[in-house]
């Protein structure tokens, strides 16, 4: 799967002039390698992938992940560089590049002092980017990666399924994610065990937990906290970061009530809801991305409220990945798309949001996301 991307990778490079690509995103790294380097730059340590149009492929990636590059990269040279000795990552760069005419990077994910060093080495109109060309390979995803979204689907059902059960009166937040961690970490488990052959690939969640409750429900990406939850409440859970199957992530939403449920509340949950199955309504081969935010945006407007934020993106290796359903994006829908898709409405007090992840399919959509939405389902 990962040489029959990087071989695709080259061929696309050369159709559109480019000598050789200097890849720095981890999910991109790992999208054409199979190596993902936990590290990343918040530790000083970059990982540089170097891929010919032409030629053998190389990992620059530090000495102390060596063993594991070795066993996960799917390349034909790693050049492992180590802390202080020497020109460190720089030293394999300059040969590299030497005799490119056209080098592609990718400008929004290049760590800085790499970008620097490059800046160094070559003169500008030799640079291009490679992001639209990466972005067109991973918006249609393959069988492989359809199996993954379908378990990680899994996998964010069950971690609703444990916080719904876990929240209550007199709760603290922290022991609903405590909950969801727990049997997000098992389901991962037993479909690692049962349909997967890579036993370094971590069952585990990883993820602070986006959730609020009472007052803190406007507060969009609060994490779990010891805030303790109460009577008539209500409770916000979001997995669009704990979803994180085999590094195959989706987006999953639900609001929750504790006891009860004020009607003025209810009446902006159902808006929110209901802009959700506009969207999804929409959602079919042929349209646009944005016309899909359209429908989503006047269910919320004509309701009232503001003009809302996209109501979804496309997910797989990364939490974001192209196309957005927002305004301006007119990418095409096709089959294969994995889409997060929302509906959301907030006001002073309160903020309601929905949101499933679906495959894109010949004749509309397949929900990969499972938890009912109807204001007498969701107050527990």
């Amino acid at each position: 799967m990962f040489q029959a991307r990087l071989s695709r990778f080259q061929a696309k490079l050369a159709d559109a002039g480019v000598d050789v690509a200097l890849i720095t995103d981890d999910d991109n790294v790992y999208y054409l390698t199979g190596f993902y380097d936990y590290l990343h730059m918040e530790f000083g340590r970059p990982t540089i992938l170097v891929v010919p149009s032409d030629g053998p492929t190389l990992l620059v990636t530090p000495t102390i992940d060596l063993n594991s590059a070795k066993a996960a990269a799917h390349v034909d040279r790693i050049a492992a560089w180590n802390d202080g000795m020497g020109k460190e990552w720089r030293e394999e760069l300059p040969f590299a590049v030497k005799s490119a005419a056209s080098v592609a990077i990718e400008p929004d994910h290049m760590p800085a002092p790499v970008r620097a060093f490059v800046n160094e080495l070559l003169d500008g109109e030799k640079l291009t980017t490679a992001t639209p060309i990466l972005n067109n390979m991973r918006m249609i995803k393959s069988a492989e990666e359809l199996q993954l979204a379908r378990h990680a689907g899994e996998v964010a059902t069950a971690m609703m399924n444990a916080g719904r059960t876990a929240i209550g009166a007199g709760v603290p937040e922290f022991e609903v994610a405590i909950a969801t961690s727990q049997a997000g970490t098992r389901k991962a488990a037993a479909l690692l065990d049962e349909h997967y052959e890579d036993k370094d690939m971590s069952p585990n969640t990883h993820f602070l937990q986006i959730m609020a409750s009472g007052e803190d429900i406007v507060k969009t990406h609060h994490r779990a906290s010891t805030r303790i939850m109460r009577s008539g409440e209500p409770v916000f859970l979001c997995f669009c970061g704990m979803t994180n199957f085999h590094r195959f992530k989706l987006g999953f939403d639900r609001t929750f009530w504790i006891g009860d449920a004020p009607d003025d509340q209810v009446s902006v949950y159902e808006v929110a809801v209901a802009s959700q199955k506009a969207a999804l309504n929409a959602l079919r081969p042929g349209v646009t991305a944005e016309s899909v935010h359209a429908e989503y945006a006047e269910v919320i407007q004509t309701a009232g409220f503001d003009y809302p934020f996209r109501c979804g993106r496309a997910t797989g290796f990364s939490f974001l990945e192209a196309p957005q359903l927002v305004t301006g994006d007119q990418t095409v829908i096709v089959p294969g798309m994995v889409l997060a898709v929302d509906g959301s409405v907030s006001v002073d007090s309160f903020r309601a949001q929905v949101g499933d992840s679906v495959i894109v399919t010949e004749d509309g959509w397949e929900p990969l996301t499972h938890h009912p939405k109807a204001v007498t389902e969701v107050i527990l």
